[in-house]
């Protein structure tokens, strides 16, 4: 496990501990995930709220998990094709919304629920989608956290926006083998996060252990039942939860 940096304090990334986090936002009963409904839900609730985004065919970071819209609209083939005046035009299942932005979902929350952005790619490094995220963060004064399984979106902000706190999203299914313990401790050493974000069904596990001694808070996700919210409560510090509503 690397050391923590010289000069940044474990307490960093404290708030993200001791919260409640609503996978893509409280979702169910005519409320889709992602979607600004979900989110009212999810702060109505008195939860912290984790997203999802993806970059526009112009560069704009749109609140979104797929990289296909089939599933949740009408439409179909890659998000990223599309602008994001056009993914605004396009209604999510079963409602009036259009895909929001990054922007809007920030305006919309507005500091009153923590916050985990999830920067969803398949470039080696998205640097214009951080870059997106960056941009859309810098005047919003709530708790917020960016996170990724990708260590370079990790590593793009310590470099380029070293003041906003980062995770690594780790799971270990399919990499138990030394070379997935290898992948882990590379990752890490490439990411430099201040928290992980963690695979429940990977825990306990002693790489998210170790990562706790050296004082990152250890999030885990997907939490979707009561042996999984007695696993995060010796394991970890926070679940990103699912409880679908109706």
């Amino acid at each position: 496990m690397r050391s923590l940096p010289s000069g940044r304090p474990d307490s960093r990334a404290a708030f993200l501990k001791g919260r409640r986090y609503a996978h893509r936002g409280l979702h169910g009963a005519g409320l889709v995930e992602n979607s600004q409904a979900a989110f009212r839900a999810a702060i109505a609730n008195g939860d912290g709220i984790e997203l999802d985004v993806q970059e526009s065919r112009d560069g704009q970071a749109i609140v979104f998990h797929d990289y296909t819209l089939h599933r949740l609209t009408a439409e179909t083939g890659p998000l990223a094709d599309r602008t994001a005046a056009e993914l605004a035009q396009i209604q999510l299942s079963n409602t009036a919304e259009g895909l929001s932005s990054l922007n809007q979902t920030l305006n919309l929350i507005a500091g009153r629920a923590p916050l985990l952005i999830e920067i969803k790619s398949r470039e080696r490094t998205p640097a214009r989608l951080c870059a997106a995220v960056r941009d859309a963060l810098a005047d919003y004064a709530g708790p917020v956290a960016v996170m990724s399984f990708n260590p370079q979106a990790a590593r793009w902000f310590a470099t380029h926006a070293p003041h906003i706190v980062r995770g690594l999203v780790v799971t270990e299914e399919g990499k138990k083998s030394f070379r997935g313990w290898w992948e882990r401790h590379l990752a890490l050493w490439r990411a430099r996060p201040d928290f992980l974000a963690y695979d429940v069904r990977d825990l306990p596990s002693r790489f998210a252990a170790a990562a706790r001694a050296a004082g990152l808070p250890v999030l885990s996700w997907t939490v979707r039942s009561p042996a999984d919210e007695a696993t995060v409560a010796l394991h970890a510090d926070a679940p990103i939860y699912e409880r679908t509503l109706g």
